[in-house]
């Protein structure tokens, strides 16, 4: 199973060919990663991210429903694992 999270551009490194990178936050866990499919992509953008590198540009209001999902699948298992 794959999995590709959402994260938000904080900053971006320009390098050569596919040295562009930036900082992404996810929920305030920040990573590097490879921005080389993403041309279009600016600080302040929400990106998906599989493996260190972003795939995908998504809005802002996407970014969210995505982040309210793995909200409520985080609590289902914290729910699960109560006695």
């Amino acid at each position: 199973m794959c999995l590709a999270i959402p994260g938000k551009i904080v900053s971006i490194r320009e390098g050569e060919a596919l040295e562009r990178t930036g900082k992404v936050s996810f929920g305030g866990v920040f990573k590097e990663v490879c921005l080389a499919y993403v041309p279009e992509a600016n600080v302040g953008d929400y990106v998906i991210v599989h493996v260190g590198f972003a795939i995908s540009r998504l809005d802002e209001g996407e970014a969210g429903k995505i982040f309210e999902y793995l909200k409520q699948i985080d609590e289902l298992g914290e729910l699960q694992a109560a006695p």
